[in-house]
């Protein structure tokens, strides 16, 4: 068992990552029945929070199934970041998660998420005013350093440990790499090794296979592993996984039927969620993603973005699954358009 704080998981454990725009409580839903651990709520502003932004506010929604779950915050100040753990402490989470790994250039210019990874002691501060305003356990998400001059991520665990938080995942790129090149593993894996690290630490990047989680899990010693872009229109591949860890064999792919209709539970967790309209104009970018491989899927994604009722993308979607029934897609790990994309996925 890996444990934070009371929080107990399964050996290396499976983490979703927080995805702006895309890990909702719709999608959250369809990874965890296909055996996310853990997951965390898109990264909630601070500043948003306390003036009571209702898309900051709409973020601290979840349910009892997605337990064991996380709500991130990000902020640059100190005051605001502790009143936003507050916040998060009364809708009963099982963990505030702390964001100092977004790269994108809004955040980073309010002196937040990665932008922090340049002044550790600041980090420290934002952190242990957190620590000391929640009575829940406190993990980090981050990055390996700012730049390829500057990767300090040995020294921010140590010293993040120190003022008491429970957990740290780290996203194997520096801030200046964005989301390009290959993820470096090796300080991860540094981190992990240190005798004086007794906490969970978890690795981020570059994970879209069986093979490599297991590769990655026996070559770097990590507790376990969080995956982000790999399962956007892909929630098999937590229990892929799983399967091949305990195994050392592939499970067979989702057919077009499975896939269906997890796009089909998505759409009408979408709706129900967020209303019709909204449900259904948010679900548009995932369609592609799921039908991924199929024959003439241009033709139905163009039908499905342009519906506006769930009658009608359950039409749409019954037709392919009766057209194509039997039918076994390939499996394909190829990189995210960019309007696939998650604004920040750290």
């Amino acid at each position: 068992m890996v444990q934070i704080a009371n929080i107990l998981l399964p050996d290396f454990p499976l983490l979703l990552a927080p995805m702006e725009d895309v890990s909702d409580p719709p999608f959250r839903f369809v990874c965890k029945q296909n055996g996310a651990d853990l997951m965390y709520s898109e990264f909630i502003s601070s500043e948003g929070l306390i003036r009571d932004a209702i898309k900051s506010r709409q973020k601290l929604d979840f349910t009892e199934f997605e337990r064991p779950f996380g709500i991130q915050i990000f902020g640059g100040d100190e005051e605001a970041m502790a009143l936003s753990a507050k916040i998060v402490d009364t809708v009963q989470p099982d963990l505030v998660d702390i964001n100092f790994g977004c790269p994108v250039k809004k955040v980073v210019s309010k002196g937040a998420g990665a932008a922090v990874l340049k002044d550790v002691d600041a980090m420290v501060r934002l952190t242990a005013a957190v620590v000391k305003s929640t009575s829940l356990p406190v993990t980090v998400k981050t990055r390996l350093g700012w730049d390829d001059s500057s990767k300090n991520i040995e020294e921010v665990a140590e010293r993040l440990q120190d003022v008491g938080i429970k957990a740290l995942t780290i996203h194997g790129r520096t801030r200046a790499q964005l989301y390009k090149g290959e993820a470096d593993w090796s300080l991860i894996a540094a981190v992990k090794n240190n005798p004086r690290i007794h906490i969970p630490i978890f690795g981020n990047g570059d994970i879209d296979t069986p093979q490599k989680a297991l590769d990655y899990k026996n070559r770097y010693g990590v507790d376990g592993v969080m995956i982000g872009r790999a399962a956007i229109g892909y929630p098999w591949i937590f229990r892929e996984i799983k399967h091949y860890l305990q195994t050392g064999n592939m499970l067979p792919l989702p057919s077009v039927e499975e896939r269906v209709e997890i796009c089909r539970t998505h759409a009408h967790k979408s709706v129900e969620w967020k209303g019709e309209v909204l449900g259904i104009l948010e679900m548009r970018r995932h369609y592609s993603n799921y039908l991924k491989g199929l024959p003439h899927v241009k033709e139905y994604r163009t039908r499905l973005v342009t519906v506006k009722s769930l009658p009608e993308v359950d039409g749409i979607l019954n037709e392919i699954k009766e057209k194509f029934t039997g039918i076994v897609l390939e499996r394909q790990v190829i990189p995210l358009s960019e309007d696939q994309l998650p604004a920040c996925a750290c």
